[in-house]
């Protein structure tokens, strides 16, 4: 095992040596790494902008009104304004902190306090009889007659 380690070493080294001694060139795969770019004398010139006048050059529209800039300004502001601001974030907020009208809150608490009460008590935590079953009051086998009884 140890040979071969030695002889991959050894290779190793040969060909670290003999590639820093000979030339190498990087090899680039760019087929236009050589090409140069040459601009005409009509785009070297300045373009004079004038900041005196307020008037927009490139303006494009956000989609509301494709005519007038500040119309289209302000549906796009108004838009997002309605929609972020009051339906996500207050709507948010009004979900959040909405009281339990489904008495969720008030069920589990309720279920917690009755069964510390029947654990203190020593009774089951799940009675099998919820009704007595001395309350319950069931027809007779001559008033039920013909009637088919699913358990």
């Amino acid at each position: 095992m140890a040979a071969i380690v030695r002889i991959m070493q050894n290779s190793a080294l040969r060909r670290s040596l003999t590639l820093t001694k000979s030339n190498i060139r990087a090899i680039s795969t760019s087929k236009k790494n050589r090409d140069t770019v040459c601009a005409d004398e009509s785009i070297q010139k300045k373009q004079v902008v004038d900041f005196t006048s307020p008037k927009t050059q490139n303006w494009v529209s956000y989609g509301f009104d494709h005519k007038n800039e500040k119309d289209d300004l302000n549906a796009m502001h108004s838009t997002f304004f309605f929609s972020i601001t009051l339906c996500i974030v207050f709507g948010g907020l009004i979900f959040t902190y909405y009281p339990d009208v489904m008495l969720r809150d008030w069920s589990q608490r309720e279920g917690y306090l009755e069964l510390r009460r029947r654990e203190e008590l020593g009774l089951p935590l799940i009675d099998r009889n919820l009704i007595d079953p001395e309350k319950i009051v069931l027809p007779s086998d001559e008033e039920l007659g013909e009637t088919e009884i699913i358990i």
